[in-house]
């Protein structure tokens, strides 16, 4: 028997970050990842974001790819807004995500972090935000192909 939880928060912009996530979209989208998650074997711990990016406190199943997982919530949820929303027709997520490990000594504070995103935006763009995490994780990346 294996036993394992494998926390996660994760993020992810719309394409060209356009701000097309309004207060409706949002909620509706949260609550339909939380459902997808679910019957994928995984956990919605909190979901929130901005108009042009989604964060996600995630438990994701360890038989599941990161980069599957992921690779599915952005896919189903944007046929979901294309169908619910018909206005939003020419919505797209933008390519790629990040993903930081979560050690349950740090998950409240990575769940507030993404409960706060409207205190965190006054101060700071997506793009910032973004640098700042992964600047934190030690993960290196070139500036000039970040946004690409």
């Amino acid at each position: 028997m294996s036993y394992t939880r494998l926390n996660y928060h994760v993020t992810f912009s719309t394409k060209d970050r356009r701000p097309l996530i309004e207060p409706d979209l949002l909620d509706r989208t949260c609550r339909y990842l939380g459902g997808m998650i679910r019957e994928m074997g995984g956990v919605l711990l909190k979901a929130n974001g901005q108009p042009d990016h989604l964060h996600l406190a995630v438990v994701i199943p360890a038989a599941s790819p990161l980069a599957d997982f992921i690779g599915k919530i952005k896919s189903y949820s944007t046929g979901w807004i294309h169908r619910t929303f018909p206005k939003l027709n020419d919505f797209a997520w933008q390519n790629g995500y990040a993903a930081f490990t979560v050690s349950p000594s740090v998950l409240d504070d990575v769940i507030c972090y993404i409960d706060r995103q409207r205190e965190h935006h006054a101060a700071l763009t997506f793009e910032q935000e973004l640098m700042k995490l992964l600047d934190k994780h030690g993960i290196e990346y070139d500036p000039a192909k970040l946004f690409v």
